[in-house]
């Protein structure tokens, strides 16, 4: 998973979630609201992967 993916995912759903409120388009506005949750999950798994490897490299030192 690239770097900033999450973010980038958090950001898209805000602007559709804005797009669907904007338009009473309330599939837009769940779609958004999954996306920002899609992309707060990749972050959470991505610093746990961090914090894993950080651990790991400490036990091998």
């Amino acid at each position: 998973m690239a770097k900033g993916e999450g973010k980038l995912d958090q950001i898209k759903g805000n602007v559709k979630e804005a797009a669907g409120k904007a338009v009473d388009d309330k599939k837009a506005e769940h779609e958004g609201k999954a996306d920002q949750l899609a992309g707060k999950a990749k972050d959470a798994v991505d610093s746990a992967s961090k914090k894993t490897k950080d651990q790991i490299d400490n036990l091998s030192e």
